[in-house]
């Protein structure tokens, strides 16, 4: 793969005014989105970058780690860092991580169950209205692998499978990637059930009252029954701290 040069880089020794971490990654975040560093090129080495923005290699390596986060560049593996153009997964799950390191567990695992409901009941909406044929199969047919895993570990996965299978009828891969990543750290937070069977049991049976509205096509039921599973689910978890 080709190595990137930059404009006015070491080699012409022309160097710019000393810089800030942050003003170096967007610098570099700037010739990689205007093509100048190509995609998977590898960047110019470290000492090259210290000549050219006149920074430290400590410096550098901040902005390096700060190019990486924005998910422009592809670091690891004993190389050197190649730019790359950032894939909508990748940023929002590193927005995700830094949502939780700032508001904390307890704060975060609230404003994601708003986000969830948000998502959830508009996605259910959609799917009243716009559900064709095929995507009544696939929800109709995560429905029935979450009533054969009721009280089983594998009922938690089927669970996440009803639901994404609604929000996937709306197509929009924004959303899709959002209900991926925090109805997956929710679940993944939850304490474990002292009676399995049980709690799966009402949570089936929420499910099926959500799929039997989209049958009828009854956007207003399917939304306030969405809404009631999603609010008796949290409710069920304040009430079961962990340990």
């Amino acid at each position: 793969m080709p190595t990137a040069t930059l404009p006015g880089d070491a080699s012409t020794a022309v160097t710019v005014p000393r810089q800030s971490v942050q003003e170096i990654a967007d610098e570099l975040i700037r010739l990689i989105r205007r093509g100048d560093i190509g995609q998977d090129d590898a960047l110019p080495t470290e000492r090259e970058l210290c000549a050219r923005y006149d920074a430290s290699r400590p410096t550098i390596r901040e902005a390096l780690a700060l190019v990486q986060h924005r998910g422009y560049i592809d670091a690891g593996g004993g190389r050197r860092p190649r730019a790359k153009r950032p894939a909508l997964a990748d940023v929002l799950r590193n927005a995700g991580g830094t949502i939780r390191d700032i508001l904390g567990d307890v704060e975060s695992n609230a404003h994601l169950e708003q986000m969830r409901g948000f998502i959830e009941v508009g996605a259910v909406r959609e799917a009243a209205s716009r559900a064709g044929t095929v995507d009544i199969a696939r929800i109709g047919a995560a429905l029935d692998n979450n009533r054969q895993a009721i009280g089983t570990p594998a009922f938690a996965q089927t669970d996440i499978m009803f639901h994404r299978a609604i929000v996937a009828v709306a197509a929009n891969p924004v959303i899709l990637t959002l209900h991926d990543m925090f109805v997956s750290d929710l679940l993944a937070a939850r304490p474990a059930e002292k009676d399995p069977a049980t709690h799966d049991r009402i949570v089936y049976d929420e499910h099926r009252a959500i799929f039997e509205a989209l049958i009828r096509r009854d956007g207003h039921a399917a939304i306030d029954e969405m809404d009631r599973h999603l609010a008796r689910s949290f409710r069920d978890r304040l009430a079961r701290p962990g340990p």
